[in-house]
């Protein structure tokens, strides 16, 4: 049986004291975890195969939980889940606790690391001492015979890409919520991002342990303001000082939590005052589902009772057609509603095999969507989505969508068409990992030794040139809204300046929303990103690990110019310098476009022209719009038609008609009616209802335009559109203005233009600024 092998482990080593603990806590591990594995035979040969192969993790209980869960599992056992939220809503304290129920981990910890060592999933020492999620972090673990695939994502707006890279490549999400806060600005913006790559989720309402929690106002903001149709599948047992654990609406069955931290989840019967209540509640399930699910509707309309296995498929089938969000609820910091909320993912949540829509891009049929099947069996296609430099070298986060990927094998860059062989393959458990020999269609790991960029696509690379031109396509990546000019200190020495450089360096390739350019008049290196804590927490990292201390300039917002009104252009471009001169006409007119990017037309007939120089021209006019004449900044909403032109036989060229454009565009610019335009914010404010009117005051101070005031018992929350150049320092404004209980959140929305007298102090700041330069 399994508890004489763990008695014959346990007579192989001494039975120190200090050990009695960790095999107590072992034991109630696997006892809360026997219910989970199957059978008493399934589990005694799970435990004699991880004995017989000698694992090193496998000489205690929890151990060989924790070696299950490494095993690797069919795609159809298979989840791959993101755990999203707005800041401080609990997702890594809820991913904290799974790993511990799933045997992953030995102990709890705090996630602000005040037990000295902190949440397993934020491992940078930055994270720990914010309190907040910075990277997001891999995992795996073990849940029903399940393998599941876990990133736990930031909630914070400045590092927003980390959310956006892993909804891009996972199958499912888990939407938390707070139970007091409900939904927030961030929570908004992952719903954007959910739905932007069609992940089916599910919702948990955390922190109903706290004053003044309220699950289903949380319900009503998920229908309101996300326009999701969402339903509860639970309902509380007591809220605030008073919550005990959750009723299972679809079962009619009650879980409390017990033990230490909650590992023990007795099941019984649903209270007697709350039977009533629950078949209210559960009818309202019922028809919700029904509304979305025509089987159930069936099954409803005709009168016949719906049982819990029926109420399961259909609650299964509507949430990955992205028709229905089943919302959980508990209190992850208490140790409540954890383990069914796992069991709800592997009900509920697609396996790689069930997604529905996934398809590659054929780039040799101009981008054709082909469908793909999860097929271990099927040619490679992998899609790199992040990327981190590790002690061993570059590490490469892959999602595999069909065929395997081995150790050795040969793979290939679409992008670039380099073959590499793989040196290793591992699966990540926050900052460890462990190797494997391969990973199969449906599977997240990571691979070291191959060079590529983030969301490069890779195929089986086995015969040269033979490869496939399939590609996944790319992620969303928010332009950046703030500038920081940054420099070694002055008189650093040369190896501090190479490795100032080769942190920019490795710090693009991580994160796609940090851009990084030298200003040619001032020859300052300029780091742009998402938010002062954004750019804040690079500067902190170069000099963390890399040594380097900074010296960092004032924040710049990053302005941009527009035109506001058509303008026409019959430009000659002619200069002869002996020999052969350059020669080059072009006529068209530039105008305001609907789209933020620059968008060129051609419109020559005939060979005025020629062809081969239409290429050039297009350049000459993306150089003008580069930087702008009024304040320096590109200038987009752009829309160039080339109409006509003339060419010399000699003199004409490239790089003519590339001057033509440049200049031509230019002077059309200046007739055009140019203007500034200002990243606006869409600012959030929670604070004491006492505070309210200082805080509207301030607002409007800053020349923000309120969208939204709501009062909610004792707190408030105000939503406002403001200028980002008039947020900066805002936190040590709120705080004072609060006593310390306000806090705000914000992220870009749009760029606006600016008023009248602002551009013409932007613009004479410009120009001095420019004709010191010059000096």
């Amino acid at each position: 049986s399994i508890w004489a092998s763990v008695v014959l482990l346990r007579g192989q080593v001494a039975l120190a004291a200090s050990r009695k603990a960790t095999n107590t806590s072992a034991r109630a591990s696997l006892r809360r975890r026997n219910s989970y594995l199957g059978s008493s035979e399934h589990r005694d040969m799970a435990w004699r195969r991880l004995i017989g192969r000698g694992s090193a993790g496998a000489r205690t209980p929890q151990g060989a939980l924790r070696a299950l869960s490494a095993a690797p599992a069919s795609a159809d056992l298979t989840r791959n889940i993101g755990i999203s939220a707005h800041i401080d809503s609990g997702k890594t304290t809820l991913t904290e606790r799974i790993l511990y129920y799933t045997g992953r981990i030995n102990n709890i910890h705090d996630v602000r690391g005040k037990d000295g060592v902190g949440a397993k999933m934020d491992s940078m020492d930055l994270e720990r001492e914010k309190g907040i999620t910075i990277q997001s972090a891999a995992t795996h673990c073990s849940w029903n015979e399940n393998h599941i695939n876990i990133i736990d994502t930031p909630g914070h707006v400045d590092f927003t890409i980390e959310v956006e890279r892993a909804l891009r490549v996972l199958d499912g999400g888990v939407l938390v919520l707070c139970g007091v806060s409900g939904v927030q600005s961030q929570s908004l913006t992952v719903d954007r991002q959910m739905k932007r790559y069609d992940v089916p989720r599910v919702a948990f309402v955390n922190k109903l342990d706290r004053a003044g929690a309220n699950p289903d106002k949380v319900v009503e903001q998920l229908r309101e303001q996300m326009a999701l149709h969402a339903c509860a599948v639970q309902m509380p047992i007591g809220l605030s000082e008073n919550h005990e654990g959750v009723v299972d609406l679809v079962k009619r069955v009650a879980y409390t939590f017990k033990g230490v931290k909650g590992e023990e989840v007795e099941e019984t019967d649903v209270p007697s005052s709350l039977v009533d209540e629950v078949e209210e509640r559960r009818n309202t399930l019922i028809e919700a589902v029904a509304d979305v699910d025509d089987s159930l509707a069936e099954l409803y309309l005709e009168g016949e009772d719906i049982t819990a296995e029926a109420l399961t498929e259909a609650i299964g089938r509507a949430t990955k057609a992205r028709e229905f969000v089943p919302v959980f609820m508990g209190s992850a910091f208490k140790n409540k509603g954890v383990q069914p909320l796992l069991d709800g993912v592997v009900s509920y949540l697609p396996a790689p095999t069930a997604r529905e829509g996934v398809h590659a891009l054929d780039l040799e049929n101009d981008e054709a969507p082909v469908p793909i099947e999860c097929d271990s069996n099927a040619p490679l296609l992998a899609l790199a989505f992040k990327l981190e430099e590790s002690r061993f070298g570059q590490l490469t986060y892959v999602r595999i969508y069909q065929g395997t990927l081995k150790k050795g094998d040969y793979i290939q860059n679409v992008r670039t068409r380099s073959r590499t062989k793989v040196p290793r393959v591992v699966r990540m458990h926050a900052d460890d990992m462990e190797e494997i020999e391969a990973a199969s269609a449906g599977d997240v790991v990571a691979i070291f030794g191959v060079e590529c960029a983030s969301m490069d696509s890779f195929v089986s690379g086995e015969k040269r040139g033979e490869s496939s031109r399939l590609a996944m396509a790319s992620m969303y990546v928010p332009r950046p809204v703030i500038s920081l000019a940054v420099a070694p200190k002055k008189g650093a020495p040369p190896n501090v300046v190479d490795a100032f450089g080769n942190a920019l360096q490795r710090f693009t390739r991580e994160d796609p929303t940090l851009r990084v350019h030298v200003d040619q008049e001032s020859k300052q290196t300029i780091i742009s990103g998402m938010g002062e804590l954004h750019l804040d927490v690079y500067v902190e990292r170069m000099r963390r690990e890399y040594k380097v201390e900074v010296d960092v300039g004032e924040p710049q917002v990053n302005y941009r110019e527009a035109i506001t009104r058509k303008a026409t252009f019959d430009y000659l471009h002619k200069k002869q310098t002996g020999g052969s001169g350059q020669y080059a006409k072009i006529i068209g007119y530039i105008e305001p476009s609907d789209e933020d990017d620059f968008e060129f037309v051609n419109e020559c007939v005939g060979t005025n022209v020629p062809s081969e120089f239409i290429p050039s021209v297009e350049k000459g006019c993306r150089d003008a719009i580069a930087k702008g004449d009024l304040v320096g900044f590109p200038v987009e909403g752009l829309r160039v038609v080339l109409q006509d032109g003339a060419a010399h036989a000699v003199d004409s060229s490239d790089q003519a008609f590339r001057a033509a454009a440049l200049y031509a565009v230019k002077k059309a610019i200046g007739e055009a009616g140019a203007k500034v335009l200002e990243p606006v914010m869409a600012l959030e404010v929670s604070a004491p209802t006492e505070f309210q009117g200082d805080i509207m005051g301030s607002i409007n101070q800053r020349r923000g335009m309120i969208t939204n005031n709501a009062t909610d018992g004792a707190q408030s929350v105000i939503n406002a559109d403001v200028p980002l150049a008039q947020l900066f320092g805002y936190s040590t404004d709120i705080r004072s203005q609060t006593q310390g209980k306000g806090e705000f959140t914000m992220e870009y929305k749009t760029h606006t233009s600016v008023m009248p007298d602002q551009q013409a102090e932007l613009v004479k700041e410009f120009q001095a600024r420019r004709a010191e330069e010059s000096k």
